[in-house]
């Protein structure tokens, strides 16, 4: 095998050099192990589109990115990752990132910068985390995306749309779990909270400044507004709307495809666009039924 991989490589003093087109799986920065009989002989190769930045232990050590020994992801040297944490290979932690204990960190998944991550929470793959803090033991599905700005932007006097500052971070709970691609903005006003042990399906948007109580349910496609504060035990049905500024209050559930518009402050079960006490709304629609058979 040594051999015949001497053919495809010739050492010069800059390193390796390809002698034959490899693979597509080699047309990046490897270490190879050779193995030949009771003989291990390590070989660097460095290729487009590396452009010899990596080296021989991985990662980019000019620009502070090394490889992590458990897992092989890139993480920056000014990062706090704690020995048993994993993350794994393609995964980036930045700079000054903290990593507690048993923090499993899932293939191209990005740790942005400051980021703190506490133990035992496990991330998927291609999660986006920045501006942001985490609880422990939560999990967080592939394609999350937390930390990223919200929706914010005015016309000014001269009719020009402009973006509002959005400078704030996301505080996730302890024991909080997110469904794969949901998305919750990071802070304009005030941080966005989420409380702990609450639970969010897939594709559930969260905007800018929201405030989620603690054991909240958020099934699928539940999209709630900048600014809207949710209190504890609240739990929304699928594709449930909550407008932006609104209050519910603790212990409200909200039958799918409901819409609050105006604050709830009482707790109860609520269904209906605007959204109404559950039995109003029954009865709303058995009168819409009466009045559709009516002959004209």
């Amino acid at each position: 095998m040594a051999t015949n991989l001497r053919r495809l490589f010739s050492v010069s003093a800059q390193g390796v050099l390809l002698k034959k087109k490899l693979p597509g799986s080699f047309s990046s920065c490897r270490n190879l192990c050779v193995c030949s009989g009771q003989t291990t002989e390590s070989i660097t190769v460095t290729s487009s589109p590396c452009d010899g930045l990596e080296t021989s232990l991985g990662g980019d050590a000019d620009k502070g990115f090394l490889r992590w020994r458990n897992g092989g992801g890139t993480y920056h040297s000014s990062a706090v990752i704690d020995s048993s944490a994993l993350v794994e290979f393609g995964a980036v932690v930045h700079e000054k990132a903290i990593l507690g204990a048993e923090v499993h960190i899932g293939s191209n998944t990005v740790v942005g910068s400051s980021v703190k991550i506490d133990h035992s929470t496990k991330i998927g793959y291609n999660v986006s985390v920045s501006n942001c803090s985490i609880g422990e033991l939560c999990v967080i599905h592939n394609g999350v995306c937390i930390g990223q700005d919200g929706f914010g932007f005015y016309v000014d006097e001269q009719g020009n749309m402009v973006k509002k500052p959005q400078a704030l971070n996301v505080k996730i709970g302890n024991r909080v779990e997110i469904g794969a691609n949901t998305c919750i903005d990071r802070g304009s006003w005030r941080e966005t909270v989420i409380g702990d042990d609450t639970k969010i399906d897939n594709l559930v948007q969260i905007g800018h400044n929201v405030v989620i109580g603690k054991s909240c349910l958020l099934c699928g496609q539940v999209g709630i507004a900048g600014s809207a504060e949710i209190g504890d035990y609240v739990v929304l049905g699928g594709r449930v709307a909550v407008r932006d500024h609104v209050s519910i209050v603790s212990k409200v559930r909200l039958a799918a495809n409901s819409c609050a518009t105006k604050s709830i402050t009482e707790p109860g079960d609520f269904g209906g666009f605007p959204a109404v006490p559950i039995h109003q709304w029954r009865r709303q629609i058995v009168e819409a039924k009466i009045l559709s058979k009516r002959k004209p």
